[in-house]
């Protein structure tokens, strides 16, 4: 079923897109929600778009900026996780590095997952039977093998990725053990979900996150790595990240190829 929506959904990204940056263009109010983060005009702008879109699939939607269902009401049903506007504090500062994330979880395990990047106009999705792949915005043959993205089998870490704005010091600690087994490793700083371009491209090996995500900005992330061989594990418990929990909050994570062993 999946595969026949994608056409659609793309089409509801790229109107999403569209109104992001028609934001991102001029000067816009930044809003504080009750938990003190920032929202904007064109997080809800795309959140509408997308929403009003996905729900016409008659799935639940779970979103960073909607109306949550209530957890006894979505615990047993499949539903989409949607951020529709990942990095807001970077699309604030105007640095380009947000994104569009949307995932389909069943049984707790994300099926499917979307990142698109307005900036670039480029959109990576993949998942359970949905070859993984990277496009740009428009590309009629969307399940081209040219697009196809290879597994990543990578045994030695040569960049770790993490985020540009939750930067904490004990990252710098735990890559410096790993430096004495996989010896010197780059480090690279970015917001949002599109750390998983980089990690699906090789341009990074491991993603190290130890400060407080939800749902929805990894879930996306999750089903298209995990497609092509990586794993995103519980940082202190090493078991496979679970979603539509009660509580929408994810533990410490790490993200890295299956085979890499770090320390």
């Amino acid at each position: 079923m999946i595969k026949e929506w994608l056409p659609d959904i793309f089409s509801s990204v790229y109107r999403a897109s569209e109104a992001i940056m028609e934001v991102y263009r001029g000067d816009f109010e930044v809003m504080l929600k009750e938990d003190d983060s920032p929202v904007t005009r064109a997080d809800k702008q795309s959140n509408k778009i997308l929403e009003d879109h996905l729900l016409t699939t008659g799935i639940k939607v779970v979103s960073e900026e909607g109306d949550k269902p209530n957890y006894e009401l979505r615990k047993n049903a499949p539903i989409w996780l949607v951020d529709p506007l990942d990095g807001t504090k970077e699309f604030i500062k105007k640095n380009g590095e947000f994104c569009i994330c949307i995932a389909l979880i069943e049984d707790q395990h994300p099926t499917f997952g979307l990142i698109a990047s307005p900036v670039k106009k480029q959109l990576l999705f993949g998942g359970v039977g949905i070859p993984t792949a990277i496009i740009d915005y428009g590309e009629q043959d969307i399940f081209s093998t040219a697009h196809q993205l290879e597994k990543v089998q990578q045994q030695t870490v040569n960049r770790v990725i993490y985020s540009r704005t939750h930067h904490t010091p004990n990252i710098d600690e735990i890559v410096d053990k790993m430096e004495l087994r996989h010896g010197k490793i780059n480090r690279t700083l970015k917001g949002s979900a599109l750390k998983f371009f980089d990690l699906v491209l090789d341009d990074a090996q491991v993603y190290l996150r130890l400060w407080p995500t939800m749902e929805w900005d990894i879930a996306a992330g999750h089903a298209i790595y995990e497609s092509l061989g990586g794993e995103i594990i519980d940082f202190t418990t090493f078991a496979p990240l679970s979603y539509n929990k009660e509580s929408l909050y994810n533990p410490k994570f790490i993200a890295k190829p299956k085979n890499l062993t770090l320390f």
